[in-house]
């Protein structure tokens, strides 16, 4: 990796770490690209240089992390539901800053919505697998019932500061998605 490569990588992460720390301190309506610059030790230009504004920046973010847990549940996609889980719940303690902020913010209702509709694609198969045990109940009324289950428990989990461990939340959470799916 050349210089300019880590110079860019850095310049990056600073931005995405200056507005997740600003959004803990105020909206994200009220916080400019002024804040981010001085916050990250760079000029607005270089904000201009990698995003179009501070939504796209936020939207980047927000994609990544997405990502990220995509790639994990694909990597553990052949696991039962309590293996399965472990990583996705580290990855939200590693990420705990930008997943509370994300969580608690007004300003990033785009996040919820986001992470729902990534939850929907990544339970649908699974709903549809789901057996004789569910032959009574519609698929969307249970994919319904899953994902807003899943993003309330973590919601829970997040905003209550984790009041128990990645191993407690996977077997808890793995146990309730073996009943019902």
């Amino acid at each position: 990796m050349s210089k300019i490569d880590r110079r860019i990588l850095k310049s990056q992460e600073a931005m995405k770490t200056a507005v997740i720390e600003l959004m803990t301190e105020k909206s994200f309506d009220e916080i400019t690209l002024q804040d981010i610059a001085e916050r990250a030790n760079i000029s607005r230009g270089t904000i201009y240089l990698h995003y179009a504004d501070k939504l796209d920046l936020l939207n980047k973010l927000i994609e990544e992390h997405i990502e990220k847990l995509r790639s994990i549940c694909r990597s553990v996609a052949e696991l039962d539901f309590r293996e399965a889980i472990l990583p996705w719940f580290e990855y939200l303690e590693q990420n705990y800053l930008f997943f509370s902020t994300m969580l608690a913010s007004k300003g990033a209702t785009s996040f919820r919505t986001q992470f729902v509709e990534f939850l929907r694609e990544e339970f649908q198969n699974e709903v549809k697998q789901s057996g004789e045990k569910n032959d009574s109940i519609s698929e969307d009324i249970l994919l319904q019932f899953i994902v807003t289950s899943y993003a309330g428990i973590t919601e829970w989990w997040i905003i209550n500061k984790m009041p128990y461990s990645s191993e407690v939340m996977a077997d808890q959470v793995g146990l309730l998605l073996d009943r019902n799916l």
